[in-house]
């Protein structure tokens, strides 16, 4: 089995983050979309979906310090909920921004681990 490249790592990556956002802005305009999982599902959720998030840009953008990378997953997120506030059949959060930080920060460290081993590839 051929290894994997750092080129189709990132070219992967990219896909990802960018499905990701669409997924988040497109997707999550539509009304309906704010009664997908019931509640305390729906903040694992946002553990699960920011901690992805996070990984993906860490290996989108590897040049990118790893905390300023962080305040962009979770501006993303605030930009999330404020989207939310013209949506209707929506509703922002604190909980769910709290949801995200907190699935962004261990996924940091997982991401530091990723890119070192991004770095060895050939």
């Amino acid at each position: 089995m051929a290894p994997i490249k750092q080129c189709h790592l990132r070219i992967f990556a990219s896909f990802c983050f960018l499905l990701m956002l669409a997924a988040l802005f497109i997707g999550g305009h539509q009304p309906a979309t704010g009664n997908l999982f019931p509640p305390l599902w729906d903040k694992l959720v946002h553990f699960i979906f920011y901690g992805a998030l996070t990984i993906f840009a860490a290996l989108t953008f590897p040049k990118i310090p790893l905390p300023l990378l962080s305040l962009v997953v979770i501006g993303i997120g605030g930009a999330d909920e404020i989207h939310q506030t013209f949506v209707p059949g929506r509703s922002p959060g604190l909980d769910d921004l709290a949801a995200d930080v907190t699935g962004c920060l261990p996924a940091l460290y997982m991401s530091l681990w990723l890119r070192a081993k991004y770095e060895k590839m050939t």
